[in-house]
């Protein structure tokens, strides 16, 4: 059974004007998350700046989630990093903290072969009992999971089940499809493309968009699931102002700004990101109150 369906939000970290972390608000943005459809909460992704969190940091924000989500609905944990050894452990204490599934980015840097992310994945999959889903993400790592290796992976290591697509080459997604023939749970990775990865059998995605808009999100999946393609591609296609918008700077720049902008409290980045240029803040702006959000 897969661990979710529909729109899973890749939550952002909150933090206070000093850089900590601000639990408060992310328990208030927990809330209201699942208040308004949320489907899961993936937590410490790239939404969430695990890459700039410490150890110590990264495994509190997932041990606080999981409390205060409380089995509403399923929390699944980045634990990925480009050194096996971390990912383990990682991926471990993620595990005893209560967390339903687990999110593992592919190795950034490094740039792995094909058999090396076959390794990886299966080593730190088999240290935890719990589900897993692969995160492609070549734009960001430097490194893109082949088809043929995410299937070999789904049908030889138990709990590995799906993967989140954001490649971006819909052919690439077309051909794991094909391939997987049901037996790995797709979930997009780029908010631009549900519509799109559904139709190719896709069970849902893992969302920035959901961030400031978690209903409208959950609604293009449930509607198309559900059976009605033409609304579901109609509600996809009015979020393509605004999700060009959320990515017009690096992931989560833009989308911080906009939940700032709708008192959602998300607070200050962490260096290396910096605030969003002020064209690109304005055109957010812009594009959050043609689609209602302000």
């Amino acid at each position: 059974m897969a661990i979710f369906q529909g729109a899973g939000v890749a939550v952002v970290t909150p933090f206070h004007a000093n850089g900590e972390v601000n639990y408060e608000q992310f328990a208030k943005n927990i809330d209201w998350q699942i208040e308004n459809g949320s489907d899961a909460i993936i937590v410490c992704g790239t939404t969430g700046e695990a890459s700039t969190l410490s150890h110590e940091e990264h495994l509190e924000v997932i041990r606080y989630c999981v409390e205060h989500t409380n089995g509403r609905v399923p929390v699944i944990a980045g634990t990925g990093s480009n050194s096996t050894e971390t990912a383990v452990y990682l991926s471990v204490e993620a595990e005893k903290a209560g967390a339903d599934g687990l999110l593992l980015v592919t190795p950034y840097y490094n740039k792995a072969t094909q058999k090396g992310l076959y390794e990886h994945f299966a080593r730190t999959a088999k240290a935890v009992k719990i589900p897993v889903i692969l995160y492609n993400v070549p734009s960001r790592t430097g490194c893109n999971i082949q088809p043929e290796t995410i299937v070999k992976l789904v049908k030889e290591v138990d709990n590995i089940v799906g993967v989140k697509e954001a490649c971006g080459d819909i052919s690439q997604i077309a051909k794991l499809a094909y391939l997987a023939d049901g037996c790995v749970d797709i979930y997009s990775g780029n908010d631009d493309q549900i519509t799109p990865i559904l139709a190719l059998g896709g069970i849902g995605v893992i969302s920035v968009l959901s961030n400031i808009a978690p209903k409208q999100t959950h609604d293009i999946v449930e509607t198309y699931l559900s059976g009605n393609v033409k609304e579901s591609t109609r509600l996809q296609l009015a979020a393509f102002p605004l999700v060009k918008a959320l990515f017009s700077e690096v992931n989560p720049i833009p989308v911080k700004k906009a939940m700032n902008l709708m008192g959602l409290g998300a607070g200050p980045l962490r260096l290396p990101l910096t605030e969003m240029e002020e064209p690109a803040a304005k055109k957010l702006e812009e594009e959050m109150k043609a689609y209602g959000l302000l």
